[in-house]
């Protein structure tokens, strides 16, 4: 707030609230005193851009997670935050285009491996913030094998069905190009679906004690929920461990410098995230991931892991 002061009026405050205004002297910035978005924690300004867009791919939970906590996040700094969910494709397509600011839940090398080649050019990597994601094939705990390649001969038991996710994910590809050929489980068919519909079909063949195989991955709530294990993969078929990216619309570290350095800074481990997504995805749910965000942040632990990835 600019202050215009007649000598009088100097005189009477000088007068009435000396001790206030020297404080509030020591305050004022060196730009001529002022005060430009003083609510935040990136330093004292505004934030550069007050409108963010995230793509979410509904059901991969990580992401859901990770997403929420950014809105939370970035609304406690004044911005707004709109959360668009779209399929996998779509969102890296609106991110490439611009329409999206951010996609919390880029899966590299592999998993994402197809939309950065076609895409990457106009896209922008902020950085990893996980590093221990894999993909997989599962099985419920009371099926006896350990291995992929043990389904080759047990087609009739699994229906001859390994029950999938959204067909545009680098998941469904992975198992269908690489995991199939190289077990010789071409008496299986892979299953096109949702996140959702898989966990639905897990849990009945769970609630029946009936064999099922699954796509899945790390990091999931699911491997916390029920009585599940990975299946080995010895030739390596499902490709080693992963890393999720930040990725950002082009142009966007330039735009908004304080919220992608703020990215930059962002990572979790295996108990952070666990947590959070224990809260968002199975506590909370639909509606209201944002109060289970806010529950997670009163652990003092989760908000000084928060404020390190803005200081």
């Amino acid at each position: 707030m600019k202050r215009h002061r007649s000598g009088l009026l100097v005189k009477l405050l000088a007068v009435l609230f000396g001790l206030s205004l020297v404080a509030a002297a020591c305050g004022d910035d060196d730009n001529g005193g002022d005060d430009e978005g003083a609510a935040g924690s990136n330093g004292g300004g505004a934030l550069e851009c007050d409108t963010v867009s995230i793509g979410m791919i509904p059901g991969w939970d990580e992401g859901e997670a990770a997403t929420y906590l950014w809105k939370v996040i970035l609304e406690d700094e004044g911005a707004t935050v709109d959360v668009t969910e779209l399929d996998a494709g779509p969102v890296y397509q609106g991110v490439a285009t611009g329409d999206l600011d951010l996609f919390l839940d880029a899966w590299l090398p592999t998993t994402h491996e197809d939309y950065w080649e076609e895409l990457g050019d106009d896209l922008e990597d902020l950085g990893v913030w996980y590093d221990q994601a894999t993909l997989n094939l599962a099985v419920p705990e009371y099926v006896d094998i350990e291995t992929i390649g043990d389904l080759a001969d047990r087609a009739d038991e699994f229906g001859g069905r390994i029950v999938g996710i959204d067909p545009g994910a680098g998941l469904m590809r992975v198992t269908r190009d690489e995991a199939m050929p190289t077990y010789g489980l071409e008496d299986f068919d892979l299953v096109e679906g949702s996140a959702t519909a898989m966990l639905a079909e897990l849990q009945r063949a769970i609630d029946d004690e009936e064999p099922i195989v699954v796509t899945l991955w790390h990091p999931h709530w699911a491997y916390a929920a029920f009585p599940i294990k990975d299946l080995e993969d010895p030739e390596g078929a499902m490709g080693g461990a992963e890393s999720m990216h930040v990725a950002a619309r082009s142009g966007f570290g330039e735009d908004c410098p304080t919220i992608a350095g703020w990215l930059t800074n962002f990572e979790m481990d295996d108990a952070s995230l666990a947590s959070l997504e224990e809260l968002v995805i199975n506590e909370y749910g639909d509606g209201e991931e944002e109060d289970a965000v806010r529950e997670w942040l009163e652990d003092s632990a989760n908000q000084e892991l928060v404020d390190s990835w803005k200081s």
